[in-house]
């Protein structure tokens, strides 16, 4: 079968004009609401100085990279009409008090996590491939957990916090695993263990219900696909397709070797979480942790390693020409934080970063 990929895609709303973060998406939504020909593909998120659009499912990603670049323009689009700019920024680089939602769940988290809640003004970036079963999304999950850390390294696009340099690429990795469901999950070993798994931690009362199962990646409690949510929103939105090419490579290579009998690999939950930090940490710019070897690996070769785990199925979907040219890009001018830094060493401005990567994110 052809796996069908989406994307959601949360944004910061700035000030044209300051680039500080604004707390327009009510604007923002109703404009789009008007405007929608049908069901909107824009919806609020847990601070009002974002929003977030979702892809309809495309079966190549030609179809996607248009539909990204559709909602990301008419978000400014909309955006624009409220008295606002978007940009496709994983945190604020500007300091900013975040405006919590005015949604009875919002008002749940701001009351049950406090500044945790409070605090996590930060956008990512979910890819759906869709699976057959349960169980094969559940095979696939086992299957792919050493290469997560890699797919937030690639799309790391945080390195600013509250207008200071967070010294990561990622800080939006540390902001996210505060909440108590976040990060790598254990290998479930069959759709009967992960639903079990998921009762048990619903069952404690910490979590409000199966939505707050924040693992990087889950069987989506929405769609019949495998949810990849690991990644920082690209910058650019010629990384998220890459992104959603490379997480149907992993969702298609895991599923054969499902298929084919192979166990996954036994990789502890402490190595993975240690992964996620050093993916976070540095992006692109150091050594990362190889998910074979569980070695620090110089960043280029570990992407690579990612494009070989996963060459014969982008062969086969026709795609891999495209991923090696957009991988090479990636590699050449750095993801999205080291481009943040660049322009903040040219400018000297944070505001003028802000204004430069509302120009970068209209793709």
């Amino acid at each position: 079968m052809v796996r069908t990929v989406g994307v959601e895609e949360e944004l910061l709303l700035v000030d044209e004009v300051s680039g500080e973060a604004r707390a327009l998406s009510s604007a923002v939504l109703a404009i789009a609401e008007k405007e929608a020909d049908g069901e909107s593909a824009f919806e609020s998120e847990l601070h009002r100085q974002q929003v977030e659009f979702s892809t309809h499912p495309c079966a190549s990603m030609e179809e996607l990279a248009a539909s990204v670049r559709r909602w990301r323009t008419e978000a400014v689009r909309h955006a624009t009409e409220a008295g606002a700019s978007v940009a496709a920024l994983a945190t604020s680089p500007l300091p900013v008090s975040p405006t919590i939602g005015t949604g009875e769940r919002y008002r749940w988290l701001a009351e049950r996590f406090g500044l945790t809640a409070q605090e996590q003004l930060t956008c990512g970036c979910h890819v759906h491939v869709s699976v057959a079963s349960e169980e094969e999304g559940v095979a696939v999950l086992d299957r792919i957990r050493p290469w997560l850390p890699v797919l937030l390294a690639l799309s790391a696009n945080s390195p600013f916090w509250q207008g200071q340099d967070s010294r990561y690429s990622s800080y939006r990795g540390q902001v996210w695993g505060r909440w108590p469901s976040a990060g790598p999950a254990d290998v479930h070993g069959s759709a009967e263990a992960y639903h079990a798994q998921v009762r048990s931690l619903v069952a404690t009362g910490v979590l409000r219900d199966e939505g707050m199962i924040y693992f990087d990646a889950r069987l989506s409690h929405r769609y019949p696909t495998v949810e990849v949510r690991i990644a920082d929103v690209c910058l650019d939105p010629a990384d998220t397709v890459l992104l959603a090419t490379l997480v149907r490579g992993l969702v298609e290579t895991a599923a054969r070797a499902w298929r084919a009998g192979e166990p996954p690999g036994d990789v502890s939950t402490s190595l993975l979480r240690v992964a996620s930090w050093q993916a976070g940490r540095w992006g692109l710019e150091d050594r990362l942790v190889h998910p074979r070897t569980l070695r620090p690996e110089p960043a280029s070769e570990v992407l690579r390693a990612l494009l070989d785990q996963v060459r014969e199925a982008l062969e086969d979907s026709g795609d891999l020409a495209d991923a090696e040219r957009a991988l090479a890009e990636v590699l050449r001018r750095g993801n999205g934080a080291r481009i943040q830094r660049e322009i903040l060493a040219r400018t000297g401005s944070l505001r003028d970063t802000v204004a430069e990567c509302v120009r970068i994110s209209a793709g």
